[in-house]
């Protein structure tokens, strides 16, 4: 996983809105744990919004 908390909302979203229906599916297709991603990115001040399907 990415160490630089921007990059890895960059990522994510771009996956999230291009290839993932949902976090659930993001996790398991790239291996992530998905309370880790959670945690790291509410560290930076984002959270998960699922009826937007990414991190605000």
């Amino acid at each position: 996983m990415i160490s630089d908390p921007f990059i890895l909302l960059s990522q994510v979203n771009m996956k999230l809105r291009d290839e993932y229906s949902d976090l659930d599916e993001l996790c398991a297709a790239l291996d992530y744990d998905k309370e880790e991603l959670v945690k790291r990115l509410a560290e930076a001040g984002f959270d998960y919004v699922p009826e937007q399907n990414q991190f605000k």
